[in-house]
């Protein structure tokens, strides 16, 4: 390669933990690579949880734009978004900017780029609902930034046909997988080497540990309190599980989750975990209900059963392949569904030992070669 002048400039830009764990294989192979001048910039949209992500993948910020306010709302975040990254994009100038996925900073910086004449790579693309309310605002921010895009990496074949039926050019569409599993695999190795130490009746080997998240805004509306009274129900009858929360830091997740749930001896409300405990808890839960978008795809990696919160999901893949149950919050169906699962060993193990739909952990790699060859 030529002096650093000749090499095509990366930027990263992203602003939430889950962005950074699964941006952050991608960062490493480009930044491991000598074709690419890289560089990254967090808007911090979500502050402590990101930089747990950052140090545990020893990822440094070039840009540090620190945007997160207390009690902040859509349309602060979005402006600030746009407005904070002029001055990263004229100073660095990037060929490329990379978003991922469907948070507000990925909307707003996508939109900042496409200002800037800069090209747009799009990290997982595709995921659809086609309910512009559900998953609210993620939904419409991944269409916003799908318009926008210069190049589309799909994580399954079905993520690539939503992208074909809005008539994006297949030309710029690739399939794949999803670099979560490539970030999951990193981690497992690595704590397997190192377990993390929980003390305590926490991860206790005699009972089943049912993992749980929820923050979801459209559960904010009574869907959170349903599930939590139904996993009240559950820990005041069942001796033989434990419930273990990681209470998001949104003060009304906080007020209804521990006005329920606080206060019964086997459930454990604790503060949000760094991701590599978080992702060990998960190798040793027996079940996950979550409303969460990322642990849908990161579950299925482990053997784990999972049971969403959600109406609608954006990652139907992992349910066709039956690693996954959508049950609302509706209270019947939920209880319905968690008890099948820790009295039914069949179910359990049929669903436990699914095929996995996100990938084989080489996404990274396949993403680097794309751009190596399209840029």
């Amino acid at each position: 390669m030529g002096d650093s002048s000749d090499l095509k400039k990366v930027l990263f830009v992203f602003g939430t933990r889950p962005e950074a764990i699964k941006m952050a294989p991608v960062i490493i192979a480009f930044k491991a690579s000598s074709h690419f001048e890289t560089k990254v910039c967090i808007t911090a949209q979500h502050r402590e949880m990101l930089d747990q992500v950052l140090n545990f993948f020893d990822i440094i910020p070039d840009y540090d734009l620190d945007l997160m306010q207390e009690n902040q709302n859509l349309y602060n975040l979005t402006g600030r978004v746009l407005n904070a990254l002029k001055t990263p994009l004229e100073d660095y100038k990037p060929h490329l900017v990379f978003v991922h996925g469907d948070t507000t900073t990925t909307m707003a910086a996508s939109l900042a780029a496409f200002y800037a004449g800069s090209k747009v790579g799009h990290i997982e693309a595709g995921l659809r609902t086609f309910n512009k309310l559900a998953p609210f605002p993620e939904e419409m921010n991944r269409q916003i930034t799908g318009r926008l895009a210069d190049f589309h990496f799909a994580p399954t074949g079905i993520s690539k046909a939503n992208l074909r039926a809005e008539n994006i050019d297949e030309d710029t569409i690739f399939v794949t997988g999803n670099s979560v599993i490539d970030a999951l695999h990193t981690t497992v190795e690595s704590l397997n080497k190192q377990a993390p130490k929980f003390t305590g009746p926490l991860l206790d080997s005699t009972k089943k540990n049912i993992l749980i998240t929820g923050h979801r805004r459209e559960n904010l509306n009574g869907g959170l309190r349903r599930t939590c009274e139904v996993l009240k129900t559950i820990a005041l009858n069942r001796t033989d599980v434990n419930l273990i929360y990681p209470v998001h830091l949104n003060p009304k997740v906080q007020k209804v989750v521990y006005e329920v749930l606080g206060g019964i001896s086997n459930v454990f409300l604790i503060a949000p975990l760094s991701y590599p405990d978080f992702v060990w808890i998960m190798y040793n839960s027996y079940l996950i209900i979550t409303d969460s978008g990322g642990v849908q795809e990161e579950a299925p990696g482990l053997g784990k059963p999972v049971l969403v919160t959600r109406e609608t999901t954006e990652r139907p893949e992992a349910v066709e392949a039956g690693t996954v149950l959508l049950v609302g919050t509706d209270p019947k169906k939920m209880m319905t569904a968690i008890l099948n699962l820790l009295d039914d060993t069949n179910l359990y193990n049929k669903m436990s030992q699914a095929h996995n739909p996100y990938g084989d952990g080489k996404t990274a790699q396949r993403i680097l070669k794309i751009i190596k060859e399209r840029l």
